[in-house]
C-alpha cells in the first residue's frame, strides 16, 4: 500500500513538495536522548536518540545520517524517529562533526565521503549495545556518505539493511545544479547555513579552519566553500577533486548489503547523473525513482491530512529485515 508515492493533492510542484515537511513537520513529536560520543581522535559527535538505549536492549535500531547542515530537529530527522519508535524500535540520529550546534573541537568537519566517524559509531553501537537487527537510513549528503561507507565495507557493513533518500551520487552535476533558476535560493540557504556553522567555529578555535571571517562572509556558492574549506580540510586539492573522489555512483556495484535508494525526478538539488544504471546495479539494491516528491520532501495525502510517505515508506521496507520471521 505504501509502496507508490502520490504527492499531496494540488502540491505535486517539486518547490513545494521540497518546502513542505517544514510545515507539515513543524512541532517535534518526541523529546530526544541526548549523548556525546567521544571520539578516537580527541573529537566528539553527538547522538540523538528517540529513547533511552539503556532502556531498549534488544531492540532492533536504526541509525539515520543527516543532509548537509541537518539535525535532529530536521523535520525528517524527528518525523522518521517518531515512526521507528512506534514501530517499537530504537532509533538515533549521529550528528556529523559540529552540526548539533556545538562547534567540534577538531580541525576535521565532515564531507560526502567521510566514512570514518560512521564506521566508529557503528562498531561502538555494536560493542556496547550488542548485537541485534541494525538498519542505516542517509539522507541527501549522508546518504552519499552511507552509500561510500557499505561499497568500502562490503560484507561486512554491520547493517543488516539500509535505505539512501534524495542522495547527491554524483557530486559535481548536482553542485552545478545548484547555480540553475530557483535552485539557488536553496544554495543561498544551505550557504548561508554552512557560514553560520564555520563561524561559530572560527569564534570557539580560530585556527581550525583556512580561512578568517571577512573570507567567508565573501563565499558565495558552496563549491567555493568546498574549494576553500571542505577540500583543503581534509587533504582534497581542490572542490572539484574533493568531488571527483567521493562520488557514490560509480562504487553501488561494491555494495553487499540490501539497499533501497529512492530519488524523485523533479529534485531541484539533482539531475540525471544521479540515477543508476539498473542493469548494473546487484540484485541486494533496489531502486525506486519516483515522478513527484522534490528533495526529501515525499509528502503526499490532503491538505487536511497530510502524510509523510518517507515514514510508511522506510519502516515498511525495513521491516523485513529488523524484525525477520521467526
Amino acid at each position: 500500500m505504501h509502496e507508490s508515492f502520490r504527492p499531496l493533492t494540488g502540491a505535486s510542484n517539486p518547490h513545494l513538495q521540497t518546502l513542505l515537511p517544514r510545515l507539515v513537520r513543524r512541532r517535534v513529536r518526541l523529546k530526544p536522548h541526548w549523548q556525546r560520543l567521544e571520539l578516537p581522535d580527541g573529537d566528539f559527535v553527538d547522538l540523538a536518540w528517540s529513547e533511552d538505549p539503556a532502556q531498549a536492549a534488544g531492540k532492533p535500531r536504526v541509525v539515520l545520517f543527516h543532509g548537509l547542515e541537518g539535525n535532529f530537529y530536521s523535520p525528517y530527522a524527528h518525523g522518521l524517529l517518531s515512526a521507528w519508535r512506534e514501530k517499537g524500535w530504537l532509533g538515533v540520529v549521529m550528528h556529523f562533526r559540529g552540526c548539533s550546534g556545538v562547534p567540534n573541537r577538531k580541525q576535521r568537519i565532515y564531507h560526502s565521503g567521510e566514512t570514518e566517524d560512521a564506521r566508529f559509531f557503528l562498531r561502538w553501537l555494536r560493542a556496547t549495545h550488542g548485537e541485534v537487527p541494525t538498519a542505516a537510513v542517509g539522507v541527501s549528503l549522508g546518504g552519499n556518505m552511507l552509500a561510500c561507507y557499505l561499497a568500502q565495507q562490503g560484507a561486512d557493513s554491520l547493517l543488516q539493511a539500509a535505505v539512501i533518500v534524495s542522495a547527491p551520487l554524483m557530486l559535481e552535476p548536482c553542485s552545478l545544479r545548484m547555480d540553475q533558476g530557483f535552485s539557488r535560493v536553496y544554495q543561498h540557504y544551505l550557504l548561508g547555513q554552512l557560514k553560520q556553522n564555520a563561524t561559530r567555529k572560527l569564534l570557539h578555535y580560530p585556527d581550525t579552519l583556512p580561512l578568517k571571517l571577512p573570507q567567508l562572509r565573501a563565499l558565495r556558492r558552496i563549491r567555493d566553500f568546498d574549494d576553500v574549506i571542505t577540500s583543503r580540510v581534509h587533504g582534497f586539492s581542490n572542490a572539484t577533486d574533493y568531488y571527483r573522489r567521493c562520488s557514490a555512483l560509480p562504487l553501488l556495484p561494491a555494495i553487499q548489503t540490501p539497499l533501497l535508494i529512492i530519488h524523485a525526478k523533479d529534485d531541484p538539488f539533482m539531475t540525471d547523473a544521479v540515477i543508476p544504471d539498473i542493469a548494473n546495479l546487484p540484485r541486494n539494491i533496489e531502486y525506486q525513482l519516483t515522478e513527484f516528491g522534490g528533495h526529501v520532501g515525499f509528502v503526499g495525502g490532503s491538505l487536511n491530512k497530510p502524510h509523510m510517505w518517507l515514514e510508511y515508506r522506510i519502516p515498511s521496507w525495513l521491516s523485513p529485515y529488523l524484525e525477520p520471521a521467526t
